[in-house]
């Protein structure tokens, strides 16, 4: 099938993988292939490609897989992971540009080199620049959405345009930002600020999380989105759901809004004992929980 759905692509500068293994790049470390992996080389790359594939085969775009599901049977049509060519990051004055490749704690450590504050949430992200615009990233009382001064688009015809704030319709973890358009870069207003102070608060960040958190398991960061003023891992935690599991998935012990693959786990595992968690949480609160992981795949 990859064979003949590689016969409709366009030339490119990248590379296409057919049959590329999923797994391998996303944080859980399951799921299946993708029918077509396509890293561009950069942007004029990318622009080319989306200007000629034929628009009948699906595109799904992947940033460091932190935040993301893969399911078992794979993804059809192209995935395209953006790399090296969409990674910079640009420091003029009080004023932030990153490509939406570039890592949110990348982001924060490079913006403290330079005296620049009002980043230090980035590091306590995991994921891209990219991925952090489309949910409207947030961490210790603060979101991507009170420092973005602008974001570079491409839609799905292969054509840039530059969105403000107000276009993207930003609320708690989320965007209206079409599922056609493909952040590839982002320019955020920083303060002024002393390395040594802001290194400091990135210290005390990192600490917090590695404390509250399970950083050195195989993870997507929180499973669902807090239903405000609530707290999801409260709710879990009163439904009876920390430490819960099924075959190689499990609700960590230690923050229990946390899906852990042990090893073993399915991405059907990890999805089923999520839901498993929702249905329990939705007989015991009446609170139904929405999901911040994003799942993509065949059903």
């Amino acid at each position: 099938m990859e064979k003949n759905l590689l016969n409709y692509l366009p030339q490119v500068r990248g590379r296409y993988q057919p049959q590329a293994p999923l797994g391998p790049q996303v944080w859980f470390r399951s799921g299946g292939p993708a029918e077509i992996l396509f890293k561009p080389e950069d942007i004029a790359d990318l622009e080319h490609f989306l200007k000629h594939i034929p628009p009948s085969i699906p595109v799904t775009v992947i940033g460091v897989g932190s935040n993301l599901l893969v399911r078992d049977k794979g993804v059809r049509g192209v995935v395209i992971k953006l790399g090296k060519g969409f990674n910079d990051i640009r420091v003029e004055g009080t004023t932030l540009t990153a490509g939406a490749a570039a890592l949110d704690r990348t982001v924060a450590l490079e913006s403290a080199e330079r005296g620049l504050s009002g980043f230090e949430y980035f590091v306590g992200i995991p994921g891209t620049i990219g991925g952090a615009i489309r949910m409207n990233a947030g961490a210790y009382g603060q979101e991507v959405k009170d420092h973005l001064i602008s974001c570079e688009v491409i839609n799905r015809s292969g054509e840039r345009s530059t969105k403000m704030p107000l276009q993207l319709g930003f609320t708690y973890r989320s965007s209206t930002l079409s599922a056609d358009d493909i952040v590839i870069s982002a320019t955020f207003q920083g303060t002024p600020g002393t390395p040594s102070t802001i290194h400091a608060r990135l210290s005390k960040i990192m600490a917090e999380r590695e404390a509250t958190q399970p950083v050195r398991s195989r993870t997507g960061g929180s499973t669902f989105k807090n239903p405000l003023p609530q707290k999801a891992w409260e709710l879990i935690d009163e439904a009876g759901c920390r430490g819960l599991t099924k075959g190689g998935a499990q609700i960590s012990e230690k923050h229990c809004n946390f899906l852990i693959n042990t090893g073993t786990a399915t991405s059907a595992d990890l999805e089923s004992l999520a839901e498993d968690v929702r249905l329990r949480v939705k007989e015991k609160t009446g609170v139904s929980l929405q999901w911040e992981i994003k799942r993509i795949g065949v059903l």
